[in-house]
């Protein structure tokens, strides 16, 4: 998923934003929730960034969906 320069330069950090999402059902709740309580977590990083950080502490396949849905509903408003 990628927008334009100037809409991607726009926005909060893609992390910063996941962190917002804390009281939201579902597995992007629960991927923020998770994430909040990370000190590593790069809270002002890119979905790069925290793809990388997902690797890094291996993740489960279920947060990767859910950073694939977080990125596309991100990326939408």
């Amino acid at each position: 998923m990628e927008g334009t320069m100037a809409d991607l330069s726009s926005r909060q950090p893609f992390g910063a934003w996941l962190l917002k999402q804390h009281d939201r059902p579902g597995f992007i709740g629960a991927l923020a929730k998770g994430m909040r309580a990370d000190r590593a977590f790069p809270r002002n990083g890119s979905v790069d960034d925290v793809r990388k950080h997902l690797s890094t502490i291996r993740a489960e396949g279920d947060a990767f969906e859910a950073l694939d849905d977080a990125e596309t509903d991100w990326l939408c408003h």
